[in-house]
């Protein structure tokens, strides 16, 4: 431990600040404004010779986060990327995009400002790629085996490095135009900028994964046909149904899912040209769900020139501070303040969804009621209806499971009660078929995705080889100490 003094000395929690308002709304570059190294190593010197760290616990990947914090404390870099990798495949992504349940259950924060583990990660990844220290990693052997990974997120990509590395030739799949999945055309690039999963993929390539954009499978070429052709198969193709709003209206134009819009927005970022884009641009709208798509949502919407963004939530405004019901080490559900919330738009909860509301096929408003709470129900309470002015609504209301029909149909895929793929206690679907992240687990977390991708390589290679020397951080059953499913 580099200073055991260190969360007596600095009681203050620091992180890089956010670009002003007025100047970060007009581009699409992260939100964040350059890192001060130094105040990194101070904040990492807060870290606690706690003797259990429950960090660990918090952290899906089971991160070493008490090493690197003292690496980093005590400026030796390169050890400290080692040791982040020796849990996590992309630090670039979690340190970007997870919602850290490892600070939540850091034991500084009982009575303290958490540790600022998220903001130390992302600092140890960037500065070890500027410094060259992210460098392929060949394998000495190959096996002859051969693996197909259905899916380029998070899962699919974390797998697919693991198996790689292991010495079996992999092809990851992707349907869109470019790899990443949900990272390349879900994340809006003012939360991360494309440029980090361009660089991780050229690693991969370097190492000998073959990606291959632009393949639908069950489409292209069917999933029969791929079990077939390969040795293992894995299914990392995320949750993909969102879940639809049954009101009167829906089907007017102006009424779209929220991932439609960001996806739109992401590829013309990406240079691509559009046509019929779905933009903000000039007019009134409302966002339907308080999570993070429905801030990434608002924030788009921002930078397209919307005349006014309202997000509604049919629930309560959840508390600033944890209640009794979610002591530490849980993480609690709070009340949070996005970069896109900083920036424009209103936040209206207890507001239930009567009717989208048109002219000649055109959506002109949404009518909406206050929410009350019937035997544990919540309805619109008669006699509050009023309508919103709207020319575009977004449903950022989750997804509800895998898109199963060409996996039943082809692969006779069992589909479990939640709209997930079933598999057992080895990620394993049927022989040689396994599933991982968000398409056997169901919507989640960046860090799960990767933790599940991490396990599923090890019960692939353990089918190739007999053993398998791959880490298994987690069990498909395994669920975080957090009020999330």
């Amino acid at each position: 431990m580099a200073d055991p003094r260190g969360f007596l000395k600095v009681t203050e929690r620091e992180t890089a600040p956010r670009r002003p308002v007025p100047v970060r709304i007009k581009d699409w570059k992260e939100v964040y404004a350059e890192r001060n190294s130094e105040v990194v190593q101070r904040q990492a010197g807060r870290c606690m010779d706690c003797g259990i760290p429950f960090c660990h616990q918090g952290c899906p990947l089971g991160n070493l986060i008490p090493e690197w914090n003292d690496l980093t404390h005590r400026g030796r870099g390169r050890e400290a990327i080692d040791r982040l990798h020796a849990t996590n495949n992309f630090p670039e992504f979690t340190g970007r995009l997870c919602p850290a349940p490892c600070e939540s259950a850091c034991v500084l924060g009982i009575n303290q400002p958490a540790v600022t583990i998220k903001e130390i990660e992302v600092s140890i990844i960037d500065d070890a790629f500027d410094a060259g220290y992210v460098t392929p990693s060949v394998p000495e052997r190959l096996t002859g085996k051969t693996v197909a990974v259905v899916g380029s997120g998070p899962a699919g990509l974390a797998a697919a490095q693991q198996l790689t590395r292991a010495g079996h030739t992999v092809a990851v799949f992707e349907r869109d135009d470019r790899i990443g999945g949900l990272l390349r055309y879900g994340i809006p690039d003012f939360k991360m900028e494309k440029h980090h999963i361009d660089r991780r993929i050229a690693q991969m390539e370097a190492e000998g994964t073959r990606f291959r954009p632009g393949t639908n499978i069950g489409v292209d070429i069917s999933w029969e046909e791929l079990r077939i052709r390969y040795d293992a198969v894995l299914i990392a193709t995320g949750a993909m149904v969102p879940r639809d709003l049954k009101v009167v209206g829906r089907e007017l134009n102006g009424v779209h899912f929220a991932m439609e819009f960001l996806t739109q927005a992401n590829q013309v970022v990406a240079g691509d040209s559009v046509s019929g884009q779905i933009s903000a641009e000039g007019k009134h709208v409302i966002i339907l769900g308080g999570g993070d798509t429905g801030a990434d949502c608002l924030g788009t919407a921002t930078r397209q020139g919307a005349l006014s963004v309202t997000t509604l939530a049919i629930g309560k405004q959840p508390p600033e501070e944890r209640t009794s019901d979610q002591p530490w080490p849980m993480m609690p559900s709070l009340f949070e303040v996005a970069s896109a919330h900083e920036e424009f738009g209103e936040r209206k909860y207890l507001h239930s969804t009567v009717e989208f509301v048109g002219e000649n096929g055109q959506l002109t408003g949404l009518k909406v009621a206050d929410t009350e709470f019937v035997d544990g129900k919540r309805l619109p309470k008669p006699g509050t209806e009023r309508v919103l002015p709207a020319d575009l609504v977004f449903l950022a209301l989750g997804f509800t499971g895998v898109e199963s029909q060409e996996l039943t149909s082809q692969l006779h895929v069992p589909i479990d009660s939640r709209g997930n793929v079933s598999r057992d206690g080895r990620y394993a679907v049927a022989d040689g078929v396994f599933a991982a992240g968000d398409a056997g687990r169901g919507q989640s977390l960046i860090v799960w995705a990767i933790a599940e991708g991490r396990a599923a390589a090890a019960a692939i290679d353990e089918y190739l080889e007999g053993e398998t020397e791959l880490p298994f951080p987690v069990k498909p059953t395994d669920r975080p100490i957090s009020v999330y499913s």
